[in-house]
């Protein structure tokens, strides 16, 4: 009697049904991957309480002030004319404290991305005495709060005569503990030490290696935090409007001055905040598909 392991086929043919009895497990296992209507219902109710306040926000800024008193759910037809009143508003200087929006938040997501990268590469990849302390001390800086380093760093840009300066938003923001922690991990799992070795081999020096295997390999986790640092950047309130002046503003800041009257017109404040949701909304348009094409590349490469 021949000890071989018979065929499949004749497995199947000895037991009846065997084929149809795989493939119909097969079909129920990929039926079963499909969401269902919980699936359906859970991401419905998210998207509604992450787009109502927007949503709410332009039925009021579409309005007048006498709306208020009445409710409203539907916008009306007054979100133009609030827009304009807001730009073209002498005290909140719009169109400056927008450029100085983009510009900073560009700066510092750029430079964020680039410092965390770089120090991730190092953490994640590199071998040198107290990488693991070092590591857990740039982690731990996480829990400190923002407040409590606001006193020593107005005294420290008050000296500089950086007060009333866009860069006095910029300087402190140029690194991210949470960047570093996010960039380390990521490197750490999605390029292999083996890869490395083998560059090395080749004769790439260290910067080359980093910038032939960790960049591209990094590309996916950069993005989400250029967006995220952005995002961030954009929406920071309290630390520009301690240190910058109502003539040079970010935008956050300007349409805070819009509440600085007796009166205060909510239908041109959320007109404003409207106005300040547009250009991260055009961000994740255009930038949504990349971020998902790159994310679902280093899964795929992963």
């Amino acid at each position: 009697m021949s000890s071989t392991t018979p065929p499949l086929a004749i497995v199947e043919e000895s037991i009846p049904n065997a084929g149809k009895r795989r493939r119909g497990e097969r079909t129920i296992r990929i039926r079963g991957a499909r969401p269902g209507f919980w699936t359906y219902a859970i991401l419905t109710t998210v998207f509604i309480s992450a787009a109502f306040p927007l949503y709410w926000s332009f039925v009021i800024g579409s309005g007048d002030s006498s709306s208020l008193r009445e409710r409203p759910w539907w916008p009306g037809g007054n979100f133009i004319s609030n827009a304009i009143t807001v730009m073209t508003n002498p005290a909140v200087n719009f169109w400056p404290a927008l450029w100085n929006s983009i510009y900073s938040s560009f700066l510092i997501a750029a430079a964020v991305v680039l410092t965390s990268t770089l120090a991730g590469w190092a953490f994640a990849k590199l071998r040198f005495p107290g990488g693991p302390g070092m590591l857990a001390f740039v982690v731990a800086t996480m829990a400190v709060p923002q407040q409590l380093g606001v006193v020593p760093l107005y005294i420290l840009f008050s000296e500089l005569g950086w007060t009333g300066q866009i860069g006095a938003i910029i300087v402190p923001a140029l690194t991210s503990a949470f960047g570093v922690f996010w960039m380390t991990q990521y490197l750490r799992q999605s390029v292999p030490d083996e890869l490395i070795e083998a560059a090395r081999v080749d004769g790439a020096s260290m910067i080359r290696t980093f910038w032939t295997v960790g960049v591209p390999a990094a590309r996916p986790a950069a993005a989400m935090l250029f967006l995220f640092t952005f995002v961030g950047a954009w929406n920071n309130f309290f630390w520009p409007f301690i240190v910058l002046d109502p003539q040079n503003p970010t935008l956050p800041v300007a349409l805070s001055l819009l509440q600085s009257n007796y009166f205060v017109d909510y239908s041109l404040v959320l007109a404003g905040v409207v106005l300040a949701t547009i250009p991260l909304l055009l961000l994740f348009i255009f930038a949504g598909k990349q971020l998902v094409s790159g994310i679902m590349a280093g899964a795929v490469k992963g």
